[in-house]
């Protein structure tokens, strides 16, 4: 009769099987996992209370070693003596009464070719106290380093020193071959403006006309009569094959210019002169007659 009541299909048994298992499974999960998170957790607390230790550890250290060192300086007599602050080794400063960060300081200064050139400039010395300074003041002595001229030689040299040469009145030289050295012949033409005078030929491609030389803001009316320039040697730019940047490059032609000469070329072929620009409202008269003479089809 009991077996009536305890008698279970396959499939119930296996249910059943399963459920044991399942709540095997959870009751043992329940039991392990605290004990391990609060193994971790403690893990966790002990790795940070050693890191809080070991910053300790350091911190203290820190502080003996600080105040060894303080000890030690305080310690050091000061013995005050003739120095020149542009020789003293960085010992000799210490015993004199700096701290050693201060002579190190000192001696960097120097081994990057800083000196001192009278006692005041000690002054300048970081953290040297006011007090420091007027105790060392009169054991400081300073040693010229730089020997003094002889007035008579100095003048001698100065009159007989040779003057850079200048060509006379009526000479001319043509702007598009000359050099810095013969530019700096002319009178009023240095260094400074010859450079110029080259360097703004070469993004020209040669000059047409002294008037040109106004460009770079030079005073055309005084240079005129010194300089010639022969419009045959300029260098022409081939409209129908340079691209933008080619013409964008030089000082007469801006960017819209140089794409509109590109799109004229794209959309009715070659260029054969200078009047089918002019139809344009980029190029001006003026701007026609500049680049003519830098331009070849």
């Amino acid at each position: 009769m009991w077996k009536d009541y305890f008698y279970f299909t396959r499939n119930e048994q296996q249910g059943i099987i399963i459920l044991i298992i399942g709540i095997v499974c959870v009751g043992g999960g329940l039991y392990f996992w605290p004990k391990e998170a609060r193994q971790q957790e403690k893990t966790k607390q002990e790795l940070q209370h050693e890191e809080a230790e070991f910053a300790a550890s350091l911190q203290r250290k820190k502080k003996e070693y600080d105040y060894k060192r303080y000890r030690t300086f305080e310690q050091t007599p000061i013995h005050l003596a003739p120095f020149d602050p542009n020789k003293t080794d960085s010992a000799g400063f210490v015993r004199l009464g700096l701290r050693p960060w201060m002579a190190h300081n000192i001696m960097r200064y120097r081994s990057k070719g800083g000196r001192f050139r009278k006692p005041e400039d000690f002054k300048r010395v970081y953290g040297l106290t006011a007090q420091q300074f007027q105790s060392l003041l009169p054991y400081m002595t300073v040693e010229e380093r730089d020997v003094k001229r002889d007035s008579s030689l100095y003048t001698a040299l100065k009159r007989d020193s040779v003057k850079p040469f200048k060509y006379a009145a009526g000479v001319t030289i043509d702007l598009n071959t000359t050099d810095t050295t013969e530019l700096k012949k002319i009178p009023g033409v240095g260094g400074s403006i010859a450079r110029m005078i080259v360097g703004y030929r070469q993004k020209l491609g040669g000059f047409y006309d002294v008037c040109q030389l106004d460009d770079i803001r030079l005073n055309v009316e005084k240079l005129r009569g010194w300089f010639y320039a022969d419009a045959s040697k300029t260098q022409r730019i081939n409209l129908n094959k340079a691209s933008v940047e080619r013409l964008k490059a030089h000082p007469y032609l801006n960017f819209y210019q140089a794409k509109v000469i590109v799109e004229h070329r794209s959309r009715y072929g070659a260029i054969s002169n200078l009047s089918q620009l002019s139809l344009y409202n980029e190029f001006t008269p003026h701007d026609i007659q500049r680049i003519s003479h830098y331009v070849c089809f």
